[in-house]
């Protein structure tokens, strides 16, 4: 079985010289990006941190983060809060890069490799590192509803003064939980307003 290359220039092993934080952990530390298999976000992360709890390197390690983001979804009236990944498919993790980190990112089951340029590892840009942690801590995080409903979808209104009308959706704002319909009224369109639990998809 072939060895697979290391991109991470080994210079970068004098990490181990620099001064510890309060923590225990070094500082230099920065930001990477992982690819991991689909659907096992999680996984990966506790296999990750298991495996660095257990090597001689943790102290070259800060955090492992799925990023999320809060969304809240209408469905059949009703609301409801749920976690989406931001960016399915990666974990993002806080380290030293040197060999012997890399080494144990890359072997972990589930990873595939760094996000980089010409297979080097590239640090994520602090903006980048701090929307991601605002995001994974709930810090002012917006909230937005999922719509069931696109542009050009058929709908009968099932409540409000327009109740029993047919229409099409003009437009959707998923802020707001709104969607706005054109109805046929006295023989003209008309644009309404309406929250999105007032109207249902027609087949067909």
């Amino acid at each position: 079985m072939a060895v697979q290359e290391n991109p991470v220039n080994a210079t970068a092993a004098a990490a181990d010289s620099g001064a510890a934080a309060a923590s225990g952990r070094q500082s230099g530390m920065e930001w990477y990006i992982v690819r991991v298999q689909s659907n096992m976000e999680e996984r990966v992360k506790v296999r990750l941190d298991q495996r660095i709890k257990s090597s001689p390197y943790a102290m070259r390690f800060g955090r492992v983060v799925i990023p999320t983001e809060k969304v809240v979804e209408v469905r059949k009236g009703e609301k409801k809060t749920v976690e989406k990944k931001i960016y399915p498919g990666y974990v993002v993790v806080e380290m030293v890069l040197d060999d012997q980190t890399w080494y144990l990112v890359q072997e972990t089951p589930g990873v595939g490799d760094f996000v980089g340029s010409h297979g080097k590892p590239t640090a994520m840009e602090v903006d980048e590192v701090d929307r991601i942690l605002n995001a994974d801590q709930r810090k002012e995080v917006v909230e937005t509803i999922k719509l069931d409903y696109s542009a050009g979808d058929h709908v009968k209104i099932k409540e409000g003064p327009f109740e029993n009308f047919e229409g099409i959706v003009e437009d959707v704002n998923p802020l707001k939980g709104k969607v706005s319909v054109i109805v046929m009224i006295f023989g003209r369109a008309t644009k309404v307003e309406l929250e999105s639990w007032q109207v249902e998809r027609q087949s067909g």
